[in-house]
Order: C-alpha cells, then sequence, then structure tokens
C-alpha cells in the first residue's frame, strides 16, 4: 500500500505565503508525476500545480507567478510554496501521485486566507 501524508495549511493573511509538503510512504518503486489540486466548497476539483519526474513544473493559470512546486525524488515529498496567497485561493489542497502501483490521492489539507 501507499500512503500520501500531507502538511503545512493553515489560516493565513492575504498576501501571506504557505508552504504544503506531502509526503509518501509504502512500496513504491517509482513516482511519476507528483501534482496538487484544490476544491473550494461549491466548486469542482482543479489542478493547481504539476511536477514530472524529469522536474518540469506546470501551473494553473491563476496561480502562475505565485506559486512554485517542487520535489525531493530522494524523500518520495512534494511541495508547493504559496506566495502572495489571495481569498479565492482558499479551498481544501490534496496532492496526487502517480507511481508504479498506481494514482494516489492525499487526505487533503485545509487553507485559509482570510483577514
Amino acid at each position: 500500500q501507499v500512503q500520501l501524508v500531507e502538511s503545512g495549511g493553515g489560516l493565513v493573511q492575504p498576501g501571506g505565503s504557505l508552504r504544503l509538503s506531502c509526503a509518501a510512504s509504502g512500496s513504491i518503486f517509482s513516482i511519476y508525476d507528483m501534482r496538487w489540486y484544490r476544491q473550494a466548497p461549491g466548486k469542482q476539483r482543479e489542478l493547481v500545480a504539476g511536477i514530472s519526474s524529469g522536474g518540469i513544473a506546470n501551473y494553473g493559470d491563476s496561480v502562475k507567478g505565485r506559486f512554485t512546486i517542487s520535489r525531493d525524488n530522494a524523500k518520495n515529498t512534494v511541495y508547493l510554496q504559496m506566495n502572495s496567497l489571495k481569498p479565492e485561493d482558499t479551498a481544501v489542497y490534496y496532492c496526487r501521485m502517480y507511481t508504479s502501483k498506481g494514482a494516489y490521492w492525499g487526505q487533503g489539507t485545509q487553507v485559509t486566507v482570510s483577514s
């Protein structure tokens, strides 16, 4: 079994920063793409950012220039550095990893941007 454990969410004021982490554990042979999604109340889950096994990153239009995705392959961990946060970034953030044993979701971590 593969488990993804997220951390780093919380309450932050507009303009602030947070760093999310998602670590994979279990019987992992290879991890390919790593992604972050988010889901706000009443809205569909959307792709925030993704990073390939070679380190190529892509971002949703709403977060370009503010968020940075990175990965540490030795630790089977993906990060999301979120800067210049806005109230509309408020959502539950989920990581997703595509591995040699299939695709897995994290449990989600709440990010709330409010003054």
